[in-house]
């Protein structure tokens, strides 16, 4: 029975994959790094601090959007930024989702060209600040009060070095929830809502501009 039951999710397993594959979603640059349909932890990123936030009238800034792993959550807005400093990644982008409302723009590395002031209700990214050493980040956060509209929200995900999977990780950044939220408010914004336990080698910290 045992040996029937690991068949059988095996089975299941190899099917599911098959089906991701004729649909095209492990084409997705990015899900490699896990699925938000299908791992709890970053379901519960896209449904609480995601998808929230978006509506056919918002205008969302996605830092480093890879693929397209949380854009495909967007779509429907009124007008989306893709931003990131490499060509390469705004192209796999483009080959999935280009359509009107995507507005692809290639940065200098904390900036937001072509983004008018005070013009975007939401900004989001994942995956991406986990690799950024803290003066990059603060100068992130510093170029974010020009474009984010006065009340707008901002949502990142940073790494915090006191979980053994960020601390086993080189590739991320020496960051910390304590850190993380000297920064935001040296940089001028209330903290509206943070997330250190879900994910497993990083938090979440939500924020708005203060006055």
């Amino acid at each position: 029975m045992l040996a029937n039951a690991r068949r059988e999710r095996r089975l299941a397993r190899r099917l599911a994959k098959a089906w991701r594959i004729l649909i095209g979603r492990d084409d997705i640059y990015g899900l490699k790094w896990g699925d938000p349909d299908t791992c709890p932890p970053l379901r519960h990123v896209r449904d609480t601090y995601l998808i929230p936030h978006v509506g056919p009238e918002t205008t969302v800034v996605e830092i480093g959007p890879g693929g397209g792993r949380w854009t495909r959550y967007i779509l429907h807005a009124r007008r989306i930024y893709a931003v990131d400093p490499y060509p390469e990644l705004l192209a796999e982008l483009r080959r999935h989702f280009d359509r009107p409302n995507i507005t692809f723009i290639k940065n200098n590395g904390t900036d937001f060209p072509g983004i008018a002031d005070e013009s975007v209700d939401f900004i989001f990214s994942f995956g991406v600040f986990v690799h950024l050493e803290k003066p990059v980040i603060a100068d992130y956060l510093r170029n974010m009060r020009r474009i984010i509209r006065p009340g707008g929200v901002i949502v990142l995900q940073y790494s915090d070095k006191a979980k053994p999977l960020a601390r086993a990780n080189d590739g991320f950044t020496d960051n910390s929830p304590e850190d993380m939220r000297a920064m935001a408010r040296e940089c001028g914004y209330h903290i509206r809502a943070e997330d250190t336990q879900t994910l497993w080698h990083s938090g979440i910290i939500e924020l708005t501009p203060g006055a």
